[in-house]
C-alpha cells in the first residue's frame, strides 16, 4: 500500500494533476442518473447559473438544496438527473451534479458545448461570497487542467445564452469581472 501512495505522489507531482475537493453526489445524498450522454473534451464554454431557490451556507443545508433541485429536475421535469454539472454553496463547497464529462440540461442549445456551474440560491437577493467565487474559479481551472474545458474558454451568464434573468443581477455583475467573460 505504501508503494501505491508513493507512485500516486509521483504521478500527481510530475504530471501536473491537481485535485480539488468536491462533495460527491453520494455524499450529498443524490440519486443516480437514469441515463447519461457524454461530452467531448476541450469544450469552449462555461455557463454560470443560480438556482433561484433557497440560499444555503452549511454543508447540510446545501446538500438538502441539491437533493431538492435533483428531485424537481427528475420528478417534475422528467430529466435524467439534476441539470447542472456542479453547484457552489455559500458554505464554500463544490457539489457534484452531473459531473465532468457528462452533458447537463442547464441551457437549451448549449448543453453539448458547455459546462453548467450553478450557485445555490437567488443572486438577485444575495451577493456571492468570496468563498463561492474562489471555488468557482478553482473548479473552472481544474476543468481546464484536466482537458474538459479549453484554456481559451468563454464564460457566459445564463442570460447571455437564454431568455432568463439567471444568474441573478449580483452574480452576473460579479462574473463580468472574470477574465474569460465575454459580452
Amino acid at each position: 500500500m505504501k508503494a501505491f501512495f508513493a507512485l500516486l505522489a509521483v504521478l500527481c507531482c510530475t504530471s501536473g494533476i491537481s485535485a480539488i475537493n468536491i462533495i460527491t453526489k453520494s455524499q450529498w445524498g443524490g440519486r443516480a442518473a437514469t441515463s447519461k450522454s457524454y461530452l467531448a473534451k476541450g469544450l469552449s464554454y462555461v455557463v454560470i447559473h443560480h438556482s433561484a431557490g433557497a440560499y444555503c451556507n452549511t454543508q447540510a443545508t446545501c446538500s438538502a438544496q441539491m437533493r431538492n433541485m435533483q428531485s424537481y429536475h427528475m420528478d417534475s421535469l422528467g430529466w435524467a438527473d439534476i441539470g447542472y454539472n456542479y453547484g457552489i454553496g455559500a458554505d464554500g463547497n463544490i457539489y457534484e451534479g452531473r459531473g465532468a464529462g457528462v452533458m447537463g440540461a442547464h441551457a437549451t442549445n448549449w448543453n453539448s458545448k458547455s459546462y453548467g456551474i450553478m450557485f445555490i440560491g437567488n443572486y438577485n437577493n444575495y451577493t456571492p461570497t468570496a468563498a463561492q467565487i474562489s471555488k468557482a474559479k478553482e473548479l473552472i481551472a481544474w476543468l481546464v487542467s484536466q482537458g474538459y474545458v479549453s484554456s481559451n474558454y468563454t464564460l457566459y451568464g445564463h442570460r447571455q445564452v437564454g431568455s432568463t434573468e439567471c444568474p441573478g443581477n449580483n452574480l452576473y455583475n460579479e462574473i463580468k469581472k472574470w477574465s474569460n467573460w465575454r459580452a
